[in-house]
């Protein structure tokens, strides 16, 4: 009797099984299909963007001819797995670097979070794609599987601001700090060593840092440094046709899509992200001390970042 109870219970068993497995494969599919309509998406509106309008071209660059060698420094490429990564700082590239550094090395490849930080932004550790002739950059950009993250660019400004200025930088203080504290910070003489500046409390103000950016003389003398340079002016989307955009505030679900995508997701995992402490809901915190006028014509600076990767442009900033 209990043989047959048994054996009656097996098909529900199976059943239940079955079911569990078609719910599960179904979330799947759909979880997928909709990563994928989201990259269509985002790629559809870059193209929509750069479509007859001539200022998202950045500084006029309609096409590779147009583009020196300085200009595609930020395009790394991984000629053993057909990839081209255009790097952002303040966009997950450290950890897009150690994946790529991790990439070239033999089988089973290492974990890259054990890559150290510092190696991956040694001078010529990576390959560049200005590194090679023009026929062979062509042949790779319209090959590879070219690739970029991005950032909400008010929040990117906000982490490079903290990033370089806040904590302890010797190379920022010497060649950006101490002019801008001259310049926007009423300091006439500012402490000549970023140990003297930390002694005696001594640093630009956010708003200072911004009354660099909107300063015309700025970039009169050189162009915007990477940290705080437009994004589009960067990576040329316009020039570039990018096969995936991810974004930072999805970079885990984007991170491992983009491996899947490259066939690459039982080979090697994205290094976890941290609880990052310059969130978009602390953007207004930060710009209290900005007068109206100036968020104004800071984003009028970065407009063509938020319209090309679809951040919304911020009018909680300008109620005043």
């Amino acid at each position: 009797m209990e043989t047959c109870r048994r054996f009656l219970l097996l098909p529900g068993l199976l059943g239940s099984i079955f079911l569990i497995m078609f719910f599960y494969q179904w979330d799947m599919l759909h979880e997928n299909r909709a990563e994928r309509i989201d990259q269509e998406l985002r790629q559809q509106l870059l193209r929509e963007t750069c479509d007859g309008n001539e200022e998202a071209f950045s500084e006029g660059k309609h096409s590779l001819e147009d583009m020196t060698d300085k200009e595609l420094e930020n395009l790394i490429v991984d000629d053993n797995h057909g990839i081209i990564y255009c790097y952002i700082p303040k966009v997950a590239c450290t950890n897009w670097k150690r994946v790529l550094f991790a990439l070239n090395q033999s089988e089973p490849y290492d974990d890259p979070s054990s890559v150290p930080h510092d190696l991956v932004h040694v001078p010529k550790m990576l390959t560049l794609l200005n590194s090679f002739p023009r026929t062979e950059m062509k042949a790779k950009l319209k090959h590879y599987t070219k690739f970029l993250f991005v950032r909400d660019p008010f929040v990117r400004l906000i982490s490079a601001y903290r990033d370089k200025f806040v904590k302890h930088n010797t190379y920022f203080y010497d060649n950006y700090a101490r002019n801008i504290l001259r310049l926007y910070g009423n300091q006439s003489d500012p402490p000549k060593t970023v140990d003297e500046a930390f002694a005696a409390g001594v640093r630009p103000s956010f708003y200072n840092f911004i009354q660099y950016l909107l300063d015309p003389q700025t970039v009169k003398k050189e162009p915007f440094e990477h940290h705080w340079r437009q994004m589009t002016h960067l990576c040329h989307p316009c020039v570039i046709q990018y096969d995936f955009v991810g974004h930072q505030e999805t970079l885990q679900e984007d991170a491992e899509l983009l491996l899947k995508t490259l066939k690459l997701e039982d080979d090697i995992k994205f290094p976890p992200s941290y609880e990052n402490m310059t969130s978009t809901s602390s953007v207004l915190d930060w710009f209290r001390t900005v007068p109206l006028e100036d968020r104004r014509k800071l984003y009028n600076l970065y407009e063509w970042d938020f319209r090309s990767f679809g951040y919304q442009t911020p009018t909680n900033l300008f109620d005043g």
